[in-house]
């Protein structure tokens, strides 16, 4: 029972991590109940501790999905809820698998077993972003992007590496509750030292500035036209939405923007099939301003196929002078996989038109430069990210539509993932929601401008166009790889000994 307890606890840190209830200080310490548990347990036992983690992190972190279903997706309470206890339940099985790959290294290793945590955590971390096709919501290292300092990390290492470095702090502290203070000493002054590397470093890269007088300027805009959910899509209130952003498009450009970012399917119609969207071009032809704007791209030739699209319209002709398509689509909001098999969520299935994938991260031209455009929760793979910017992107934007979340934590969590996004990767960052948080980001995370929730709002800063890479945006994630290999190396020799004993013993 105390061991659930602990598991229990733990998962509870986790959740206490991230927006809007939870503090970063939190992760730093919320593993460690349930690496002390699972230091003395087998790894089925240890497997167990680990889901009771995840059902509990999970669970509250992911705490608004049932509304949205209920909301927007059609279903009612009781298909709803069962259906996001099945999500939390998949995503409880990568604790659960470090929890027992930790057990077992325990088991041979003794204490020191724990020290391999953040190997072993960074790899689960890994199979979240690939698996089951990715949902790597609220990595552990996106809880420092309000410690400013340690967030500098992620340029070197990514948001995986910043993951590892939490791991490793909570592992040495566990080692030293478990092996005692004569054995445990030295992991803590180690994991210390480190942590004190990283905040000198951060320190450092935040006084630098340097990022600040590169490049080139440009002035940018990010629309907030407001509109709920179930008025998006509204026949009666599309020339409504529509003159709204035009309306906001003129403030932006009467405030000296050059680049104008409208949110995602910002337009109540398809900008290539409606004569509505001549007014588009004609703004950016009488502003002088290129236009990012979302809408919805329809491709008729074989079949007709459907994209959650991003337009760049450019001044000098109102013309289309790039488009990109979504790559990374929502799992039952834009299609809906095995749709024949799940016919216990029939109400939902029926709601959602499938999307075609985009299948290359195109960059957008603006005047002699390119923007990288992620698409609503794209944004939250650092992958995807980083190849704009090998592609050439000097200015990262996102466009969204988190009205669906409605006053939840999610725009919170969905905002500061994009704000990891800029410091990986050494850009300032350009976000447009429909009902918020739109946002202005340097490239050290700092927030320049944000928006609240459900409000209209247009923001104008300045920002620089960059064309060098940070370290991770060089490399990617090897590190995380490498602590992959690492703690398969582990596993392994952890099971080569378990043979060797059981070689012996059967020959004596």
């Amino acid at each position: 029972m105390p061991s659930l307890l602990f598991a229990a606890l733990s998962g509870a840190l986790l959740f206490l991590s991230f927006p809007t209830l939870g503090h970063p200080a939190a992760a730093w310490l919320a593993l460690v109940p349930l690496l002390v548990a699972v230091a003395t347990a087998t790894p089925w036992q240890a497997l167990q501790l680990g889901a009771v983690t995840g059902l509990v992190h999970f669970a509250g972190t992911l705490y608004w999905i049932p509304a949205v279903m209920i909301d927007y997706g059609g279903l009612p309470a009781a298909a709803a809820w069962p259906v996001h206890a099945l999500l939390v339940t998949v995503l409880a099985l990568f604790p659960a698998l470090f929890a027992a790959g930790t057990a077992d290294l325990t088991s041979r290793f003794g204490p020191r077993g724990l020290l391999f945590a953040p190997a072993l955590w960074v790899t689960t971390e890994l199979g979240r972003m690939y698996l089951f096709t990715g949902f790597p919501w609220a990595l552990l290292g996106y809880s420092q992007v309000a410690s400013p300092a340690v967030a500098q990390s992620a340029s070197v290492v990514g948001v995986l590496g910043v993951s590892a470095l939490i791991v490793a702090v909570n592992a040495a502290i566990a080692h030293f509750v478990v092996a005692g203070s004569r054995a445990g000493r030295m992991p803590v002054v180690a994991t210390a030292a480190l942590v004190g590397v990283v905040v000198v470093f951060g320190a450092w890269r935040l006084q630098d500035r340097s990022l600040l007088r590169a490049g080139s300027p440009l002035r940018v805009a990010a629309l907030q036209g407001n509109f709920r959910q179930d008025e998006k899509w509204n026949p009666l209130r599309s020339d409504t939405i529509l003159e709204t952003y035009l309306g906001q498009t003129r403030r932006a450009v009467g405030a000296g923007a050059r680049l104008v970012v409208w949110p995602e399917s910002a337009t109540p119609f398809a900008l290539d099939r409606d004569s509505r969207g001549e007014a588009i071009r004609a703004a950016a032809r009488d502003s002088g301003a290129h236009l990012l704007v979302g809408t919805t791209e329809v491709v008729r030739d074989a079949g007709t196929r459907y994209y959650n699209a991003a337009y760049l319209i450019e001044p000098s002709a109102g013309s289309t002078s790039g488009v990109y398509r979504k790559q990374h689509l929502v799992p039952f909001g834009e299609y809906v996989p095995l749709r024949r098999a799940l016919f216990f969520v029939s109400p939902l299935v029926e709601t959602v038109a499938d999307f075609s994938a985009g299948t290359e991260p195109r960059t957008l031209p603006v005047a002699d430069s390119s923007v990288g455009t992620a698409i609503c929760y794209e944004i939250i793979y650092p992958g995807l990210v980083r190849e704009l910017v090998l592609r050439g992107s000097e200015l990262l934007a996102t466009v969204t539509n988190d009205a669906w979340y409605g006053r939840s934590a999610a725009p919170h969590q969905h905002f500061q993932q994009a704000t990891m996004r800029a410091i990986e990767q050494g850009r300032f960052l350009v976000r447009a929601a429909n009902t918020g948080i739109s946002g202005v980001i340097d490239p050290y995370g700092r927030v320049l401008a944000r928006s609240g929730l459900f409000e209209p709002a247009v923001i104008v800063e300045d920002v620089r166009l960059l064309d060098g890479l940070t370290i991770y945006g060089r490399f990617g994630d090897v590190p995380a790889y490498a602590g992959g290999v690492i703690a398969a190396v582990a596993l392994g020799c952890g099971r080569r000994r378990r043979f060797g004993d059981w070689w012996s013993r059967r020959r004596t």
